[in-house]
């Protein structure tokens, strides 16, 4: 389980996407002691605060054991991979409502003069992601064209400088970039994504954020020992020596777009 990471949540006969927002902590099953974590792995225990992307009817588990229970399941494998049963709602889903505004999405638009999109480009680490990007703002920047690039490193500079490597951070770092570039798609601009986004499941994620036409993935497929004689920032070199952990393609995976 790595929290926001889309997964399906079956209630009854209601099965809606969702994700774990937060891992409050782990239980021991043997002892019932709490610990802190992060993610859980296979058989383990956790209690967590769950979002879905539209209301359920649920009821506590202590009160009906039908409607209080569920099951997590997979959205790429569509296979079952966790349990879980319902103690109470948070109230906050009922405190936040949606603030209707005048100027939207079409009107910034259309004072633009073109379609806001995302273009997502996802691959290995040396693969020319960046480069690439670069030239396509160069050549859409010279049609008069609204741009921005969110590129992978500069925005562990400032976003999302507190996450590491790990498949955890990996899928928060791009939760909230996809979330970014969805502001950036209804301020009406052209926005260009350049992250390695290893995960199918996060880029499908931030697709479904996008309306029908607004995000199109661009998979740079450069092989992965072009990318290592390329080595531009000397990643590769420190991964095969053992200082750098949970780099993509070495000690942790990357999922090749399907239909990019």
């Amino acid at each position: 389980m790595l929290p926001h990471r889309q997964y399906l949540i079956k209630v009854e006969t209601q099965t809606v996407p969702a994700q774990v927002t937060q891992l409050k902590h782990k239980v021991d099953v043997n002892t019932l002691d709490s610990f802190a974590a992060r993610t859980l792995q296979l058989n383990e225990v956790g209690y967590c605060n769950l979002s879905t992307s539209e209301p359920i009817v649920f009821d506590s588990y202590a009160d009906n054991r039908d409607t209080g229970a569920f099951v997590i399941i997979d959205r790429v494998t569509n296979g079952t991979v966790g349990a879980g049963m319902i103690e109470f709602g948070l109230r906050r889903a009922t405190n936040v409502h949606w603030q209707a505004l005048d100027v939207n999405k079409e009107a910034r638009a259309g004072l633009k003069h073109q379609k806001p999109c995302v273009l997502w480009f996802t691959g290995l680490s040396g693969s020319g992601k960046s480069t690439i990007a670069n030239l396509v703002e160069k050549r859409l920047f010279a049609q008069g064209r609204h741009t921005y690039i969110l590129d992978g490193d500069n925005v562990r500079h400032g976003l999302n400088q507190d996450l590491g490597f790990t498949d955890a951070d990996r899928v928060e770092n791009i939760c909230r970039v996809a979330e970014a570039s969805k502001l950036f798609v209804n301020s009406g601009v052209i926005v260009l994504v350049s992250f390695i986004s290893p995960f199918r499941s996060e880029r499908r994620m931030a697709r479904e954020l996008m309306q029908d036409g607004e995000f199109i993935e661009i998979y740079v497929d450069t092989p992965l020992e072009v990318c290592r004689a390329r080595d531009p920032k000397g990643l590769y070199a420190r991964a095969d020596a053992g200082q750098i952990k949970n780099f993509t393609g070495i000690d942790s995976p990357y999922e090749a777009p399907e239909a990019p």
